[in-house]
């Protein structure tokens, strides 16, 4: 059964965190030496922002009149991916480390789009949630890869 939930924050809130997540790995690819995993981090950004934009796509609200304002705004620095950055960072922070935070936060984020599913009566709204859900689920792939690259494991 599912609880009621307001609807159009959840949305903003989704889109918001698909943009921290994209802000991540533009940062983190700037940050790595390794060319393929530079290019990883790359595609990664592309693909959150294309996720933000889905959830754009329905938001109702009229406070973000502009996506690609709202795409190109300064980082959040509240947000758990930009902390988590920050955190690691104070250490000796290097590929494998961003991969691997990447990783935490790519398995959080589908188990957050996961749950918010079950609450969600609409029916296009909830395939909207899934399909993000999916996707980041493959980018925990995409980074489970590249970890164990660097690791010199095979998948």
């Amino acid at each position: 059964m599912s609880e009621k939930i307001d609807l159009q924050q959840a949305i903003k809130e989704a889109m918001q965190t698909e943009k921290d997540a994209m802000d991540y790995y533009k940062y983190g690819a700037e940050k790595m030496f390794d060319e393929k995993a530079k290019r990883s981090f790359e595609i990664l950004a592309k693909e959150e922002k294309q996720h933000a934009h889905m959830f754009y796509a329905i938001y109702k609200g009229d406070d973000i009149p502009d996506f690609e304002a709202f795409i190109a705004a300064a980082p959040n620095t509240e947000s758990n991916w930009w902390k988590a950055l920050q955190q690691a960072m104070l250490g000796d922070f290097d590929e494998r480390k961003a991969i691997e935070l990447a990783i935490d936060q790519e398995l959080e984020l589908e188990n957050n789009l996961r749950a918010m599913a079950e609450k969600i009566d609409d029916p296009e709204v909830k395939k909207i949630y899934l399909a993000n859900a999916r996707s980041t689920h493959h980018h925990y792939e995409l980074c489970q890869e590249e970890h164990n690259a660097i690791l010199g494991q095979s998948g």
